[in-house]
């Protein structure tokens, strides 16, 4: 006799993301707040410090010693602060994962225990992957000090490292318990990093909002010299965008094959394997939004004016739109390899209008090289960056390989 007991249940997850400065000074009690509401108990927490950032930002150590002290009765940081390497290189070499995963052993901290992440988004990936696993999941604080971990990486639901020389291949969906974004950390950046940021913000706002492009694009020269009014609505305006997705979208945790907020991204991918990590993600998106534009205006998916705004967009902000590594991209290749990422189906989001965004099935891998050819020729011009290109300046061939 075959039995069949039908199992279905619903989760719900609430986590803030909230946006300050100064959090640990003795003015700022969010934390303190948010900590109060998991009830009046002696938090245990450990700390976790990207390197970058505890070594650029003066006096972190030190205030969040005094922090701690000012609340013993309230919180325990229960070892100094594990300090552990920024940038991709950490998602590489997984030691740093065993290294927390024993911090949590030694001191016996437990599911409702804490881990608080400072850090970029390399640094909460790892740090967020450690927390998932260890205890089976444990309550983790996200604090990113990047424009992009700000904006985009930090205020998801995903963790993950890399392994097979693959980004992202192993990981977790686990959602924070909360986020805090301390504008404040933004001042350690160099330019190439504050910049990274805001192709996820043009990149949301070209599949979600045409409203949002409109003021990007209003306030490029604004962004292009990171005027912090401009920089502080950018961030916002992506954050709540990404998370409504997720909470709107009707996929939070990526069951089906659509994945939308990485329009641009199969390339940037390729481009951040190939480079070691020498291409920031978000330079590399840049370049994959420039791809992906590129090739739904040659589908006749986007006219020949919203092409030349989101390509004098980037541009403006300060991206550069082609690199040698693009020509040793096997396409074919590169999108197999997302849709085993995705699962199911190839699934790449197109645009259809700013603001809007399709899925395509099958991608012609000759029209992906000759928009490739054209970034590289329009990179390579001088006084021409912001002409308006013709769709018969990236081809209109009749013979294609078709990836589906």
């Amino acid at each position: 006799m075959d039995t069949t007991i039908r199992q279905e249940f619903t989760l719900s997850y609430t986590y803030p993301v909230i946006f300050t400065r100064d959090l640990f000074g003795e003015e700022n009690r969010v934390l303190l707040e948010f900590l109060a509401s998991y009830g009046e108990g002696r938090h245990r927490i450990a700390l976790v410090i990207d390197s970058e950032v505890a070594r650029l930002t003066n006096g972190l150590l030190e205030k969040l010693g005094q922090f701690g002290e000012r609340r013993q009765d309230f919180l325990e940081f229960v070892t100094p602060p594990l300090i552990i390497p920024g940038g991709e290189e950490c998602k590489n070499q997984h030691r740093e994962i065993e290294r927390l995963h024993a911090l949590v052993e030694k001191e016996g901290l437990c599911r409702h225990s804490f881990i608080i992440a400072i850090g970029g988004g390399a640094v909460l990936d790892v740090v967020g992957y450690a927390a998932a696993t260890a205890h089976r999941g444990m309550r983790l604080i996200r604090m990113p000090t990047t424009v992009l971990a700000q904006n985009d990486a930090g205020v998801g639901v995903k963790n993950g490292v890399n392994a097979f020389g693959r980004k992202n291949f192993i990981g977790t969906f686990a959602p924070p318990c909360a986020v805090f974004n301390d504008f404040d950390f933004l001042e350690t950046l160099g330019e190439r990093d504050r910049r990274a940021g805001i192709a996820e913000a043009i990149k949301v706002a070209l599949i979600k909002d045409r409203v949002f492009f409109d003021r990007l694009h209003a306030e490029r020269r604004d962004l292009a010299i990171f005027a912090p009014a401009a920089m502080e609505r950018m961030i916002v305006g992506c954050a709540e965008l990404h998370l409504e997705h997720i909470r709107y979208g009707g996929d939070p945790f990526e069951f089906g094959t659509s994945r939308p907020l990485d329009f641009g991204h199969w390339t940037a991918h390729k481009l951040e394997e190939q480079t070691h990590g020498d291409i920031r993600h978000g330079e590399a998106v840049a370049i994959g939004i420039a791809l992906d534009s590129l090739y739904s205006h040659r589908q006749g998916l986007i006219d020949d004016l919203d092409l030349h705004r989101i390509l004098t967009l980037l541009e403006d902000v300060g991206f550069t739109l082609y690199c040698s590594a693009l020509r040793w991209i096997n396409i074919a290749k590169a999108l197999q390899e997302f849709r085993e990422h995705l699962g199911g189906v190839l699934s790449i989001p197109l645009l259809a209008g700013i603001g809007n965004r399709i899925e395509a099935h099958e991608i012609d891998v000759d029209v992906y090289q000759e928009c490739i050819s054209f970034l590289a020729a329009r990179q390579s011009r001088t006084g021409e960056r912001h002409e308006q290109p013709e769709k018969s300046a990236i081809g209109s061939g009749n013979t294609r390989m078709l990836v589906s």
